[in-house]
């Protein structure tokens, strides 16, 4: 990609703020900044370095004349004025407040939770000092975009841009964490990016169906899930019937691509019977302008993958949040990737701009674990989000596709137990991913799909009990299945030798969960959590059976189906994207069975966050951050000792009053291996001579990451849901 020298981005800190106790904020912010910027008194900005600069090939420093545009800064707000942003989200989601549901405009947050424009001008004008040119100041003060050149970076914080080669493919990143003033560090969070590395879209490609013991024929069943069944699943055809379709809601998916052709979404839902039932619903794809610069992307093909871009993920994300909510707005918001992903700057222009543009909810499918992303980044997203959350826009994540290493994106672990740190914060719901496990447990798949298809191309009979979604030699399902242990599957030669049947270590893929580690500070070894990393902590509504004292914030909240097809379900997708360099798409004609087939996080998102406006419809409200809602729901399900009646492998498939399905069954282990470097990445292994072990909460005995366990786990968080139940049974405004 070409690059331009506009943009730089910069987030900046408010001072103190008193709160009205019973309304709107009527408060202003106050200067933070104060002391005599001293260029010889420097403090240096821990964690802001990406973990591929330690291990890949160094190819030296870039040309200083190179333009370096959308580098972000993300500055904090003081202690007190933290504080204060804090309490008013919490009077927020406390119905015995009046602040109760007192959503602030754009405008209002700006005014109550800005940065002190003397604070911004005393940025602004060091910037300048250094010869970076300002292009832009968000209302609230909170982002400074600029830009300037590769040797303006290096004189203003420090650190040299490097070219690297990371596995043949060529990037740039700054070789060392940057540094300023010590006088401007009251208001400096970090630069959230000085390089050019991507996020992961959490979409999983259909796999081969697992079967071990005899050799899968050409023409054995596969049931592709398509809107109707999901519908029937997660009992959402009753909120239908009874109106409750979406109808005046708006969704928003962020993406850093337009799609290969909007027509898919029309296609799947004339195919799934969705037009017809629902004609009021609409797809837009715009690209959200304001302060930070949003390029049109257009349909994109990735530089760093050819022929293919991440529009996949964009035709996933319209089309299933579509299929929760047929009736609803869909409006798919992309900016052009700069040094920051461009779903990011259209959430913060989205959050920035007239209120009568802000939507229902936001559903987010991209990610990179806490550790890789640095502080900055994660400190950015978090900033994000609770704006969002202010103004009553509800944020979905995905929790990612690698199981319990996020890091190591779906490979045999070196990098230990981590989370994706774009969906770790306090701020936004964490969907992580499950699968059906009639396969697993030897139940034939007629008792919960129809020999033959509806007219709209269903056939799902009734809710499908549920298991964490796993592909991986270390999951205790696919063990057990194979009458193995965890460790012995992973070391059987059927699994390690090249010539081995089976790849169920490298590109394994599964639901993912954890205990956020790494949200702030820095790891001592590259991508791991440790050194000085620290989690969020935990929030007070993240209170109920199952979840660990572990005073941090736990994933993922909540979880649907989300599996490739590896036990031998899956999605399936209108995607006829004819780039076929890494899967590509299809025509998306004849019968939807023959269609391109996916699963992942990335679908389980865009459809809660469908569910959710479901939930804003018929209470007629928004609801900021949904989770406070989730527990507490779950609290009176669950109680102390969790929910018998509830357990999704023996609850009533057809009628029943549960809002949540506790999954009792599975984990999400993946298997593992000791990092080069010798760093603790924990990992378990039965014997020295192991090839592979399993990643576990501890290197001395085996404590898979993570079973699922009574109430909330790690793996499933507080399971699926019925969405019936839960929308009927969601409290009144």
């Amino acid at each position: 990609m070409k690059p331009s020298v506009k943009g730089v981005l910069i987030t900046l800190s408010t001072g103190a703020i008193a709160l009205s106790a019973h309304a709107l904020p009527a408060t202003h912010p106050v200067a933070a900044l104060h002391d005599r910027i001293d260029e010889s008194r420097l403090v240096v900005l821990a964690g802001n370095t990406r973990p591929e600069t330690r291990t890949s090939a160094d190819l030296g420093r870039v040309d200083d004349a190179r333009p370096m545009p959308h580098l972000v800064l993300q500055l904090k707000r003081s202690p007190e004025g933290e504080a204060a942003l804090t309490r008013y989200i919490d009077a927020l989601h406390d119905p015995a407040s009046a602040s109760y549901h007192q959503w602030l405009t754009p405008q209002q947050f700006a005014a109550a939770f800005g940065v002190a424009s003397a604070d911004v001008a005393r940025v602004s004008a060091w910037l300048k000092s250094k010869g970076f040119t300002i292009d832009g100041v968000a209302p609230t003060g909170l982002t400074i975009e600029f830009s300037g050149t590769a040797g303006q970076v290096r004189a203003a914080f420090g650190t040299e841009i490097h070219a690297y080669d990371v596995r043949g493919v060529n990037h740039i990143a700054n070789d060392r964490d940057p540094a300023i003033p010590t006088a401007l560090r009251p208001a400096v969070e970090g630069i959230v990016s000085l390089h050019d590395f991507r996020p992961h879209p959490m979409h999983v490609q259909r796999g081969p169906r697992v079967d071990y013991t005899f050799n899968d024929s050409q023409g054995d069943v596969r049931h592709g899930v398509g809107a109707p069944d999901l519908a029937t699943i997660y009992n959402l055809k009753p909120l239908f019937d009874a109106g409750i379709t979406g109808k005046g809601q708006t969704i928003m998916v962020v993406e850093d691509t337009y799609m290969y052709s909007t027509n898919d979404w029309k296609v799947f839902r004339d195919t799934f019977g969705l037009t017809t039932a629902f004609p009021s619903a609409t797809l837009t794809q715009k690209s959200p302008t304001g302060s930070v610069t949003c390029k049109n992307p257009g349909f994109v093909n990735s530089p760093l993958k050819p022929g293919y871009g991440d529009d996949g993920e964009a035709t996933l994300d319209v089309e299933w949040a579509s299929a929760a909510a047929p009736a609803a707005k869909i409006v798919l918001a992309a900016c052009t990737d700069t040094s920051i992903f461009g779903g990011l700057i259209a959430i913060q222009n989205t959050l920035n701009g007239p209120a009568k543009n802000l939507p229902s909810v936001i559903s987010v499918s991209y990610g990179q674990a806490e550790a890789v992303n640095g502080a900055t980044t994660n400190a950015s997203f978090a900033s994000t989000y609770q704006q969002a959350v202010a103004e009553g826009v509800s944020i979905f994540v995905s929790s990612g596709d690698q199981l319990a290493d996020v890091a190591d994106h779906g490979n045999v672990a070196t990098h230990g137990i981590g989370v994706n740190g774009w969906g770790s914060t306090p701020y936004n719901v964490s969907v992580g991913g499950t699968d059906f496990n009639y396969t697993a447990n030897g139940i034939d798949s007629s008792t919960y799909w129809n020999a033959a298809n509806t007219a709209a191309n269903g056939s799902a009979l009734s809710y499908i009990g549920e298991i964490p979604w796993n592909n991986s030699c270390a999951g205790s399902v696919l063990a057990a299945h194979e009458g193995l242990t965890p460790n012995q599957l992973c070391n059987d030669p059927r699994v390690t030798q090249k010539s081995g049947t089976l790849n169920f270590t490298d590109n394994a893929a599964g639901g993912s969960g954890g205990p956020s580690g790494c949200a702030t500070g820095a790891p001592a070894s590259a991508g791991v959590v440790g050194g000085s990393c620290a989690g969020y902590a935990k929030p007070s509504w993240q209170a109920v059976v199952g979840n660990p004292a572990d005073g941090v914030r736990d994933l993922p909240d909540v979880a649907l189906f989300a599996s490739n097809g590896f036990w031998d379900a899956y999605y399936i997708t209108c995607w006829s994207n004819p780039n076929k360099v890494i899967g590509g798409g299809g025509t998306c004609t004849g019968t939807p069975g023959t269609w391109p087939g996916f699963g992942g996080t990335s679908v389980s998102s865009p459809i809660m966050a469908g569910i959710q406006a479901l939930v804003n419809q018929k209470t007629k409200s928004r609801w900021g951050n949904p989770n406070t809602v989730y527990y507490q729901l779950a609290n009176t399900e669950y109680g102390k000792s969790g929910s018998v009646a509830c357990n999704s492998a023996t609850v009533n498939k057809s009628s029943n009053t549960c809002k949540f399905y506790d999954v009792t069954q599975g984990d999400i282990a993946g298997a593992c291996k000791t990092a080069k470097n010798g760093a603790p990445t924990d990992c378990y292994k039965t014997a020295p001579s192991d090839v592979n072990g399993v990643i576990s909460t501890s290197d001395t005995q085996l404590q898979p990451a993570f079973p699922t366990t009574v109430g909330w786990d790690f793996a499933t968080g507080l399971g699926s849901v019925n969405a019936y139940n839960l929308v009927m049974g969601w409290p009144a405004n």
